[in-house]
Parts: C-alpha cells; structure tokens; sequence
C-alpha cells in the first residue's frame, strides 16, 4: 500500500530533523541541508521491518501505515536519525530470516556526505544503492548526471529507480557486484560505501581520480571496524585515517539474498592445553577499537561465539581455519583470572593477550590516531602515521 503524504505533512517533519541534525552537530553544511529539506526519505521507506524477540528462530515483522495512526507513528521514525530495516530474506531451508537492506540512521548519512568532501561537478560512485534515498541527497546536491550508484539486488535497484524518477532524480543505477565498481563511467572523483568490506577492492583503486577520495567501511575477521577516508596517493594506493566518529554497515554481499554464514572450522582433535589469563575475554565483545586491534593479529576466518558449556560456565570460544581454537571462561576465579583451554597448531588466546599488551602500550587509542594504506596487493593497517606501528590486516584467500 502507497501513502500519499502531502508536502505540507512532510516538510515540516523534514525541517525538524535538518534542525535535529543541526543542534546534535552532524549537519554542518547549507548544501547538505539544502538537501535534507528537499529530498522525501518516506518515499523511500514505504515499509520496515522489526525483529520479533517472542519467535524461535528470530523472525521480521513488516510495519506499513494504513490509517492516521500508524502512518503518524511510520512518519516520526522515518523523519527520525533511525535506521530502519527495509528488506529481508529467507535463509533457505533454514527458516531464518535476514535483513538484507536498511535505510541508514540518517545522522550518519550526512556525516559521512560531508566527510566525502564533494564540490561541484565532481562525479561520486555509490556502492550499496538501497532504497535510494542517498543516491536522491547526492543527486540533488550535484545533479543526476554526476550521481552513479550500484547494488547487487536487481530488485533493489529497480524499485530504487522507480522512487528516483518520480522525484525527478536520473542517476545512473547499475545491478552489479559493488567490488566490481562501474568501469563504464570512471574515474570518479568520490567513491562512497554503505557496506562493509574485509578490503578495499581493487577496482576502486584503480576507478578513483588522482587525489579522489574513497569512504569505506572496514572490518576484519572478528565483524570489529570502521569508517576510513583514503586518499589516492598513488596509482595503485589509497591510504588515509579512520574516521573519529563510529559507523557501522551490514557485510557487503557477492549476491542477491541474506548473507550465507560462514561454516565453523573443525576443531583440532589434539589435546588440549590449560592455563591462566587476566585478559577478560569481553574485552573482544562490542566491534570497536580493542577488537579491530586484536583481530589484526589473528588470522582471516577467525570465528568467535558464546556459549554456555554443558556444566554451567560461559565461555568465548574462538576459532580457526587450520583447527586451533581456544575457550576461555567468562567468569574469572577469585583472583581474577580467566581459565584457558586451547589447541592447535596457532596459539589464538596468546596472539590477543599481545594485542592487549600493544593496546596497553599505545594508552588505548582512538579511532582516528589508526589508519590503512591499502593497495591493490596488501592492506597495513598503521597508528598515528604510515610510518608508525604497523600491522597487516588479514586479507581473505
């Protein structure tokens, strides 16, 4: 069902949230402003979806408005800086659903829209088109002509089309793998993604202008990262800070569909050892800074999970693609040690405890004193210069 919301409804709720965007400090720009009053986001987001916590296993329940009181509360949250789920999909055979498309908090949007540092008559490459609502805010800021926007979801890309068109928005739209960028159109001068990635495709490095910037969003193994702004520095390099301010996206998905989880390695059948640490192992809970560290000393494919043992004790297990894993007890003794147990041929819980060591020696940075030089060969992840610590981010196979 289509609501049609006159002007005089939505502009005010438009202007509300430009002055939310404002107060709160995201919103720097007349531009950008210019395009938030401008651009409707609910014709964009037409339905969302809630996870229902009552369901075994977890299922998504679809809100549309259909009388004034539904459609009151579906314009308050979509006028809102909320991010709303706005596609699922099933898991097949699985009975578990995903979320496989949302429209962005629209604080972080606009952050990340003036952090990509756009002028006029620059061209900017979107990965990840969604609804299209970010494609919309670029377009109005710098014409259709210079918008071009990708995703691998046909479906996403057509209904995006449609909702642009009858804005009077023409961007270029493409259903294609993101990694791929859009050759037919570059160099770009802006590349920007709404998805994370484990690495900077190569592609991208090679679409973007001299001196262009790319904002991405990295993550290693353990889903821990962040926002980054990588200049082109070179013909095959990027490199550039992590942002200071957290954001975070859904995976980057090599097709349409919910994201298939990867299977958990075996484990290896030697026995294993025990021991002692005074690392807690929630320090790796949350995906933010300590996190992004350790997993730079683990290897790709590393898989992480919680569970209760059939004795009663909480355990953060970890574990690889060569075999080795390693448990580690929640609840410290009374000296405030964590028990151990590991095996294989990779000692896990000893490359984080050194991560907690370099974490320790570097006073817990933040967010903006790391960044990446990224090639279209090999990712280093450094702290507060290029030629500062250095650590290779675990690329996949």
């Amino acid at each position: 069902m289509t609501v049609s919301v006159p002007e005089s409804t939505w502009q005010p709720m438009a202007h509300r949230l430009a002055e939310r965007l404002d107060t709160d400090g995201d919103l720097h720009t007349p531009a950008w402003r210019a395009a938030v009053l401008a651009v409707p986001r609910h014709e964009f987001i037409p339905r969302y979806y809630t996870q229902d916590t009552t369901s075994r296993p977890l299922r998504w329940t679809a809100h549309e408005p259909h009388d004034p009181a539904t459609v009151g509360s579906w314009l308050d949250l979509v006028y809102s800086p909320t991010t709303l789920i706005t596609e699922v999909a099933e898991f097949a055979d699985r009975g578990v659903q995903a979320a496989v498309s949302s429209s962005t908090k629209p604080d972080l949007m606009i952050r990340m829209l003036e952090a990509l540092d756009v002028a006029d008559g620059m061209n900017v490459l979107e990965i990840g088109t969604g609804t299209g609502y970010n494609a919309a805010l670029l377009a109005h800021r710098l014409g259709s002509e210079h918008v071009f926007s990708v995703d691998i979801d046909p479906h996403l890309v057509d209904t995006a089309r449609d909702r642009l068109t009858r804005l009077g928005y023409s961007p270029a739209l493409a259903a294609v793998d993101g990694a791929d960028g859009l050759p037919d159109h570059a160099p770009y001068d802006r590349i920007i993604a709404t998805c994370a990635l484990f690495a900077v495709p190569p592609t991208w490095i090679t679409q973007l202008r001299p001196d262009g910037l790319a904002l991405v969003h990295i993550e290693g193994p353990l889903g821990a990262g962040n926002l980054t702004a990588l200049r082109h520095v070179a013909p095959d390099t990027v490199q550039g800070p992590f942002l200071p301010w957290w954001g975070c996206f859904m995976r980057r998905r090599a097709e349409a569909g919910p994201t298939v989880g990867t299977p958990r390695p075996t484990r290896s059948g030697d026995t294993p050892t025990t021991r002692h640490t005074t690392v807690d192992p929630a320090q790796l809970d949350g995906g933010q800074r300590f996190p992004f560290l350790a997993q730079l000393h683990l290897p790709h494919g590393i898989l992480r999970s919680i569970w209760r043992s059939d004795d009663g004790r909480i355990v953060t297990e970890l574990r690889a693609q060569d075999g080795s894993w390693a448990e580690i007890d929640r609840d410290p003794d009374t000296g405030g040690r964590h028990s151990v147990q590991e095996a294989g041929p990779t000692p896990l819980w000893a490359q984080v405890e050194t991560a907690w060591q370099q974490w320790a020696d570097l006073d817990a940075p933040p967010w903006h004193e790391f960044g990446l030089t990224a090639t279209t060969e090999r990712h280093t992840v450094w702290h507060r210069s290029p030629d500062g610590p250095q650590w290779p981010l675990p690329l996949p196979d």
